[in-house]
């Protein structure tokens, strides 16, 4: 089912909302997506998240403007379970922060408090119970966020260009013609359909035949969280495809287990999703202060090249980028600022003025990419697989490792992506 942004509300943010929505979806797994939604103030993150929540049907969401640090524990035991926690603003959950990042971790909360026994009058002790999955949205204005509460969830920055801008400005501009009113009404059909559509999921099992070849990033510790993202994203692309699907059965110890299968389409689009999402989220530094890195890599080049100088010995006040790029000087503040503590720029004082000088020489690259992944690429035949990214080692004649090249065309792909899948349908007959 296609995402119509404009019908939805939002302009641009294509993949925001598609991300949105499949961590919206990931509510029916045993282990959801958490989404964090990152922004300057009026940026439009509040409508990011109400865009995506408009899709999902009001029963299966909990929306709340703040939550103190006590109050999650009494929601009730199964009021949150295979449901969406949307909180307002990151600021208004610093006290139940804890709270959240157990219930994300563990899948359910507990906790013993004293209450007077109804009966007697004495002071009785109570377990209370929360039972997860629960799938968490926030948004925030802060770039300094919990740094356990972030790790756990997938971070997406809303656009602060001045394209957007003038996007969203056109946008607003059309809402007041009939077309913008016809546009409303076919908002509130998509609105409807898409609901109805999510209450027809199941919280089925998602069996991922091809994992053991999938490859990912492991320089870091963290990416051992960012690894089960990674996999949960290409879960829930399939769990949105269950009735393209067929539903399959597996008995163990006489218990009956219905799931699906991944097709390798599930994992070109969760793919596609991470280079942005988890290749951003990986990033030292938000993408609007690595755009104004490379817009000021650009412009001090540009000058030095005037100048006769070399850009390293080039000058610049925040008055000059000001004038030079058109961004505001709130936003130049934060985000030179960022760009001084990561060592990007050097600061010199100069009487009653500060002057800066860049640092950087590009060579960490401009654009969002994670690197690691195996490539799968869709075609109108099918989806190819042609080994792990930055890698492009082959070995002929033998099956390939993770990580290496596929030997031969996309039809070897195919048959060999089918054996694979006809081989782990067989181990789980045998078991």
């Amino acid at each position: 089912m296609t995402l119509r942004r404009a019908a939805c509300g939002v302009v641009g943010e294509a993949t925001n909302l598609l991300t949105g929505y499949l961590a919206a979806t990931s509510r029916k797994l045993e282990r959801p997506l958490a989404v964090l939604i990152q922004s300057s103030s009026a940026a439009g993150k509040s409508s990011l998240m109400d865009a995506v929540l408009g899709l999902i049907p009001e029963e299966e969401r909990v929306q709340y403007s703040a939550m103190t640090g006590q109050s999650l524990y009494y929601l009730g035991e199964t009021s949150l379970r295979h449901k969406i926690l949307a909180i307002a603003e990151e600021e208004g959950v610093r006290q139940a922060a804890y709270a959240l990042k157990l219930l994300q971790s563990d899948g359910e909360l507990k906790i013993a408090s004293t209450g007077k026994d109804e009966s007697s009058g004495e002071l009785v002790t109570r377990e209370y119970k929360v039972q997860g999955p629960v799938m968490l949205m926030l948004t925030t204005t802060a770039s300094d966020v919990d740094e356990e509460l972030l790790n756990r969830c997938l971070v997406l920055t809303v656009s602060e260009s001045r394209e957007q801008t003038q996007a969203i400005h056109a946008m607003q501009r059309r809402a007041q013609t009939l077309a913008g009113l016809l546009q409303s009404s076919e908002k509130q059909y998509l609105t409807q359909l898409h609901q109805n559509a999510q209450r027809l999921l199941r919280p089925l099992k998602v069996v991922n035949s091809y994992a053991e070849q999938l490859t990912f990033l492991s320089d870091k510790t963290r990416t051992r969280r960012d690894h089960m993202k990674y996999l949960t994203l290409i879960q829930a692309v399939a769990l949105l495809h269950q009735y393209q699907r067929e539903v399959r059965r597996a008995e163990h110890r006489g218990t009956v287990i219905e799931y699906i299968e991944m097709q390798p389409s599930d994992i070109a689009l969760a793919n596609r999703i991470a280079h942005e999402v988890l290749g951003r989220t990986l990033d030292e530094m938000s993408p609007q202060t690595r755009k104004l890195l490379i817009l000021l890599k650009g412009w001090v080049q540009e000058c030095a090249q005037k100048q006769a100088v070399r850009p390293e010995e080039l000058h610049f006040t925040r008055r000059d980028v000001r004038a030079s790029l058109g961004w505001g000087d709130t936003q130049l503040k934060i985000h030179l600022a960022r760009l001084l503590e990561l060592e990007y720029l050097m600061l010199y004082r100069r009487g009653l003025t500060y002057e800066y000088t860049l640092l950087w020489d590009g060579e960490d690259g401009d654009q969002a990419h994670l690197c690691g992944l195996l490539n799968v690429e869709n075609n109108e035949g099918g989806a190819s697989w042609s080994g792990s990214e930055g890698d492009r080692s082959g070995t002929e004649g033998k099956q390939p490792a993770p990580g290496r090249d596929m030997v031969g065309g996309q039809s070897a792909s195919i048959k060999w992506l089918h054996h694979m899948q006809y081989k782990a349908r067989n181990r789980n007959r045998s078991a």
